[in-house]
């Protein structure tokens, strides 16, 4: 039996880009690069010295949770708006990875993950000799705030999820979508969702220092009841699909997979935080455990059969 799936994964080849930040405006460079087995996700400062400059993509290093997920060390180094680029990694099935920015912020290219994915499909997969762990949620574990509910429950297999919002705008209202998360459900039905805002908020926004990079070309702009966007909308639901992008991100600073089931209704990214916050906190809550000696024989051989190759692993 062919048991590369459930290995650790990184990249055959580096690979760059070069894009604004959404929140500071300022022009980034970065370089996606091969790891070790067990290195993890891991950005790097390249404009900073010493080994502060590297920061784990880790919930313990989660510093701001203001309008995106920001990772930093306690000497105010800090990496921005990754969840979108976040998300491409998890739903990829990879590992390891080396992640070169010159910059605070990660570039924000359209607003979406379609760009990293297809960064990520020209980089190659690389298997690597040792086996991919994950989280096995054993309880069901929640997080309420102000009308805001996130939850992690137990699953027999990989990570599904299903997020509804709810917004008092007629272009919005309500929306509710559902996720098996694989590689090729993620790809073809969610990393096209871009981030969005309200026109009425960008003054507040750009005052404490918020969406300086922010453009009809990487985001979706509501105005009243219309979309200000020439172009419309990717999908009739982008909105909730983007939320759903952005918490398949945040789900990945566990450093590993997650055996669960996941609900969002309104929530964001300090809930989700929260969430794995009080996952973690509880050791009865979850086990760790490598995907090949938890799934059953006629599991492997059903995954092994499918044509998704990420189906396990990318969830």
């Amino acid at each position: 039996m062919n048991m590369e799936k459930y290995q650790q994964k990184t990249i055959k080849h580096e690979i760059s880009c070069v894009g604004v930040g959404l929140h500071t405006g300022e022009k980034i460079t970065m370089v996606m690069k091969p790891a070790d087995i067990d290195t993890g996700i891991v950005f790097h400062r390249t404009d900073k010295d010493g080994h502060d400059a590297y920061i784990p993509a880790r919930h313990e290093n989660v510093v701001d949770t203001r309008m995106c997920t920001c990772v930093g060390t306690p000497d105010g180094v800090r990496v921005a708006t990754i969840e979108h680029l976040m998300a491409a990694i998890h739903a990829s099935g990879l590992s390891n990875l080396e992640i070169d920015v010159n910059g605070p912020e990660t570039p924000v290219m359209d607003g979406s993950s379609a760009a990293f994915m297809f960064l990520l499909e020209c980089a190659g997969v690389k298997v690597q000799n040792a086996p991919q762990k994950a989280i096995h949620v054993l309880k069901p574990v929640s997080v309420q705030n102000d009308g805001k509910e996130v939850s992690l429950l137990p699953a027999g297999k990989g990570l599904s999820m299903h997020f509804a919002i709810d917004f008092p705008v007629p272009v919005i209202g309500h929306q509710e979508v559902s996720l098996e998360l694989t590689r090729a459900n993620f790809k073809n039905m969610f990393c096209r969702a871009r981030t969005f805002g309200f026109l009425k908020d960008i003054e507040a926004l750009l005052s404490i220092g918020l969406a300086r990079g922010g453009s009809l070309d990487n985001a979706i702009l509501v105005d009243g009841e219309k979309i200000v966007n020439k172009d419309g909308l990717r999908y009739k639901d982008e909105f909730v699909r983007h939320k759903m992008l952005d918490a398949v991100g945040d789900l990945y600073m566990t450093g590993m997979p997650l055996i669960a089931q996941f609900s969002g209704v309104r929530s964001g990214h300090a809930d989700t935080h929260a969430l794995l916050g009080a996952l973690l906190s509880d050791e009865s809550a979850f086990e760790i455990v490598d995907l090949p000696s938890y799934m059953t024989l006629s599991e492997q051989n059903k995954a092994l059969e499918s044509d998704d190759d990420a189906a396990f692993l990318c969830a």
